[in-house]
């Protein structure tokens, strides 16, 4: 779903696994796919297809991205580097 272009943007704004330790995330691209996946297509988390891996790492992180103000960064960020359209 992403272009590996957009994923290049993106990549260096999410954050990287907590500095306490614990569990590594997951392919960070996969999740944020999964996450676009089910904004498009509006079904319930527990409905992504198994390819995405599991459901509650997916909605646990898209919490996550949405407390912390990553989705915030990202956006504003893009934002800044959309070229102006003539």
């Amino acid at each position: 779903m992403l272009t590996d272009e957009t994923w290049a943007r993106v990549e260096p704004l999410m954050p990287s696994a907590s500095i306490r330790g614990g569990r590594p995330f997951a392919d960070r691209r996969q999740v944020v796919e999964a996450i676009i996946w089910q904004y498009r297509t509006g079904v319930p988390w527990r409905d992504l297809p198994a390819q995405f891996g599991p459901w509650q790492t997916v909605w646990k992180r898209h919490a996550r991205f949405s407390s912390d103000g990553t989705w915030d960064k990202i956006h504003a960020a893009l934002l800044r580097m959309r070229t102006p359209q003539d």
